[in-house]
């Protein structure tokens, strides 16, 4: 894959891998599975699901769209699970997934080195370069698809499939 940095080539690896994954990982789980917490204070399947789809449009935003998920009043600002809410259909966020994965992978492979290093403030008094904020949200990726993968256990289904 040609990349405009070089910096990007290991990242998008890692892209197309967690773009494939998400759907794996929610492969069965039923939308009444997605809401449940088991009463724990833990961030159930759907917000995990809906967070990830949102950082995706964020990071998108940064790059140059002005899309947004279907859910994003939900999400936007970085908002923790809210008790009493029922989140969209797993289904919704998927076609929200597929909608913005081709289109920020594209914006990825396009970015260019000055681009990469151009400082944004993340919050109030923390900044980060644009090359930090992709790092960061490649490892959430893996982090948040594990998560799922363990919700998958907890509620009774089967691993995640690779394949």
């Amino acid at each position: 894959m040609k990349t405009a940095s070089d910096r990007m080539n290991s990242l998008l690896v890692l892209y197309d891998m967690y773009t494939t994954f998400l759907p794996k990982a929610l492969e069965g789980l039923t939308d009444q599975d997605a809401q449940n917490r088991l009463q724990t204070k833990a961030n159930h399947v759907a917000w995990i699901t809906g967070s990830l789809v949102q950082e995706r449009y964020a990071l998108a935003g940064i790059l140059g769209t002005q899309l947004q998920q279907s859910a994003h009043e939900l999400f936007k600002d970085h908002q923790g699970i809210q008790d009493e809410v029922t989140y969209p259909a797993l289904e919704t966020f998927q076609q929200d997934w597929n909608k913005i994965s081709p289109i920020l992978k594209d914006l990825l492979l396009k970015v260019s080195d000055e681009k990469l290093d151009s400082i944004f403030e993340m919050m109030p008094g923390y900044k980060m370069s644009i090359y930090e904020l992709i790092s960061f949200t490649t490892y959430r990726e893996a982090s948040c698809i594990g998560q799922i993968a363990l919700w998958r256990r907890l509620l009774g289904h089967p691993g995640m499939k690779y394949d």
